[in-house]
């Protein structure tokens, strides 16, 4: 009896370690779908323990990707989930700093004008040795992290937990919108409106909903994303610069 105690112990002990933890279920969705303060939103959260976060501007052949049907065949299946990375000039070209594979494609920009990206501060969303973060494009500038992967776009949504100054509580400018937030250096989530919100609505959703003490605001109107768990591949107009999780496994879940 005690030796078909043991054996029975022992293949329980194997199934427990056999049964994946939920918090690294393969199985796990990227993305979901929530609502905060009435509007709803797509969430896709990259875990870097497990995810990895690529930019993508040009295909093999050295021309835009222009969105995610051209994307698709060459990120392969490891490709979870996608949405545009920032803003772009009518040529596909991200119009401030631009980091791909470590390699400085577009230098950051500090000018002034119109428009969202020149709604200073502006910001940075980079990857360094395996760590995400939001910055102010001042603050990175002044620290010059050796980044692999990294896009700027403007305005800042949250810093350090705070709104951006110039964003009012509920604004009459409303867009679909898509922005990043960092939750800390190793969760990094991705969002997009389901229909427009103002600006405040979008920051609030960065800091009260998902927790992100710097988030930025990377477009609008344009705002497309590409997620098999919500069954979502927009093709809207030709996109610039693209931000894709991907499983670090190379395989689709």
């Amino acid at each position: 009896m005690k030796r078909v105690l043991i054996k029975v112990a022992a293949a329980i002990a194997l199934l427990a370690f056999a049964r994946p933890h939920p918090a690294t279920s393969a199985a796990e969705p990227v993305c979901r779908r929530l609502t905060h303060e009435d509007q709803g939103y797509t969430v896709c959260t990259a875990d870097l323990r497990r995810h990895d976060i690529r930019l993508f501007w040009k295909a093999k052949d050295g021309d835009p990707y222009g969105g995610f049907r051209r994307l698709l065949p060459e990120a392969g299946p490891g490709l979870l989930a996608a949405m545009n990375a920032g803003m772009y000039d009518p040529a596909l070209a991200p119009v401030g700093l631009y980091v791909e594979n470590g390699r400085q494609l577009k230098a950051a920009s500090t000018a002034g004008g119109q428009g969202n990206f020149h709604l200073k501060p502006n910001g940075i969303f980079f990857i360094e040795k395996g760590k995400a973060a939001v910055m102010e494009t001042g603050a990175y500038l002044k620290r010059r992290p050796k980044a692999e992967f990294a896009t700027q776009s403007g305005p800042m949504l949250v810093i350090g937990g705070r709104l951006h100054p110039k964003i009012s509580e509920d604004g009459p400018s409303r867009k679909l919108r898509n922005g990043v937030g960092v939750k800390d250096p190793k969760t990094v989530l991705f969002a997009i409106s389901d229909g427009p919100v103002s600006f405040g609505q979008f920051a609030r959703l960065f800091r009260d909903a998902l927790g992100c003490r710097d988030a930025l605001f990377l477009d609008g109107s344009v705002s497309s994303l590409y997620s098999p768990d919500v069954k979502r591949q927009d093709w809207l107009l030709p996109l610039g610069p693209l931000v894709g999780i991907m499983n670090r496994d190379g395989t689709a879940r």
